[in-house]
């Protein structure tokens, strides 16, 4: 069976585009530097990008092929609906793929290529296909109630901590986890493992961007992350092992037994499926969830409006969402010479998508600044990404968004982020590593609870 890491496109420093670029190219913004994204989403350049240089030519730092950076909601659309055109597998969703003999730790660059997100068809949808009934509707009702129960325990938690807290640690990087190894078979007492992993692997991230400051933080951190990624693969390896030969009803189990042509996954693709789960799937959640807050501080009357009605908690989960773009952007390549926009594109250029300067396109979001639950296209955002690679996850991140803020504006109504947040430097998710709130609002007053008595 062929690899994706067989075939992939590699960067060979490839500067300049084949075709002249049409618009102008904009340099306010670095968008391929991580350590640039520490401050969110760059609104105030993306509005710039979509009206002046909607198919823009962005250049990379030496070594890196430059990309096309797609900015408008109507042109990423149009990305998307043309996967035949516009390719995952190419030259992967990230911003480059460095030459092979630069892949360290070789195992994670495989896995991290290997994956159904960077498949195309047929083997993008085979492989889904024979996943999906974990995504499902019928599915997801059977988690609702022990997600429901883990969201309670973790405002306990919270609260004992409290009144004021950093939410992410505590809540949005624990919910997300928990769901995920609920959904995997995870046993309990392997869960600890997860989060460690987890953690060494959004370390790697800053590290490449700011090396000295992580290892200020964790002075073994670069020994620490080998020995993580080794142990991480070992651990998943084995347990693939142990699905096949011992079939349980869990997502692993699925994973292990899913097959190609007939064919067996690899371990290369199990690998990749393995890494890919347990690092993209709890981002979308775990952004969204601290973001949201965030939110609803900063636009009270919204706030009001759940609180008087709590069955527009949908219509705000979505809004947010859209707000948020908790993934920054995906990568495409171009598989043929083509166009966008007016822009010609050509054959294995890259065309990357930009979420967030998308789902704040006037043309389909009027005043997109402005937090708006009730607006016609609450649900047309694209922080799922669209067409046939949107997020497989998206009804178990919808269903723990919506939960969570069910129970976090019974209990907490006046929770309030005090203004303290850290993003980490990653250019592909908006990576909220902290964000703190006040439970009971900026009096710091424990809301009355009124217990209602039996007739």
């Amino acid at each position: 069976m062929r690899l994706v890491s067989d075939d992939i496109l590699t960067d060979s420093n490839r500067q300049r585009p084949t075709f002249d670029a049409v618009y102008p190219e904009l340099k306010e913004f670095e968008l391929w530097n991580p350590a640039s994204w520490t401050q969110g989403h760059p609104h105030e350049f993306y509005k710039t990008m979509r009206e002046s240089a909607p198919v823009m030519w962005s250049d990379i730092r030496k070594g890196g092929d430059g990309f096309w950076s797609v900015s408008r909601y109507d042109d990423l659309k149009a990305v998307e609906l043309a996967p035949t055109v516009f390719s995952s597998e190419r030259g992967s969703i990230n911003l480059g793929v460095a030459p092979k003999d630069k892949w360290k730790p070789e195992k994670l660059v495989s896995a991290a290529l290997n994956a159904l997100i960077n498949l195309d068809a047929p083997r993008h949808m085979e492989m889904r296909i024979q996943q999906m009934d974990f995504f499902a509707p019928a599915y997801v009702a059977t988690l609702r109630d022990k997600v429901s129960a883990k969201i309670d325990s973790l405002l306990d938690d919270m609260e004992s901590k409290g009144p004021v807290v950093d939410m992410v640690p505590v809540f949005s990087e624990q919910l997300p986890l928990f769901t995920l190894c609920e959904m995997l078979g995870v046993d309990e007492e392997d869960r600890p493992k997860i989060a460690h992993w987890m953690h060494y692997l959004e370390l790697a991230s800053q590290y490449l961007t700011n090396p000295w400051q992580v290892i200020i933080k964790e002075p073994l951190f670069p020994f620490r992350f080998f020995k993580a990624v080794k142990d991480m693969f070992a651990y998943g390896e084995a347990i693939m092992a142990d699905r096949r030969a011992n079939p349980r009803e869990d997502l692993l189990t699925a994973i292990a037994k899913t097959k190609l042509s007939d064919e067996e996954l690899p371990q290369e693709f199990l690998d990749g499926s393995w890494l890919l789960i347990i690092f993209a799937g709890n981002d979308t959640s775990r952004n969204s969830l601290s973001g949201t807050i965030r939110l609803m501080t900063e636009f009270p009357d919204q706030r009001q409006m759940v609180l008087d009605d709590p069955s527009l908690i949908p219509r705000m989960s979505q809004e947010a969402l859209r707000m948020i773009s908790p993934v920054r952007h995906m990568r495409r390549t171009a598989v043929e010479d083509t166009e966008i926009n007016g822009q010609r594109i050509a054959k294995d250029e890259k065309v990357v998508l930009w979420y967030g300067a998308a789902n704040r396109d006037p043309s389909m979001f009027p005043d997109p600044d402005r937090f708006d639950m009730m607006r016609d296209s609450v649900d047309k955002h694209l922080a799922f990404g669209h067409g046939v690679h949107k997020c497989l996850g998206s009804r178990i991140a919808q269903m723990q968004l919506r939960l969570s803020y069910e129970r976090i504006f019974d209990r907490y109504p006046n929770i309030t982020w005090t203004g303290h947040q850290k993003v980490a430097p990653n250019a592909l998710v908006h990576a909220i590593s902290s964000l703190k709130v006040n439970l009971y609002g900026t009096d710091g007053t424990r809301p009355t609870q009124v217990q209602v008595k039996a007739a």
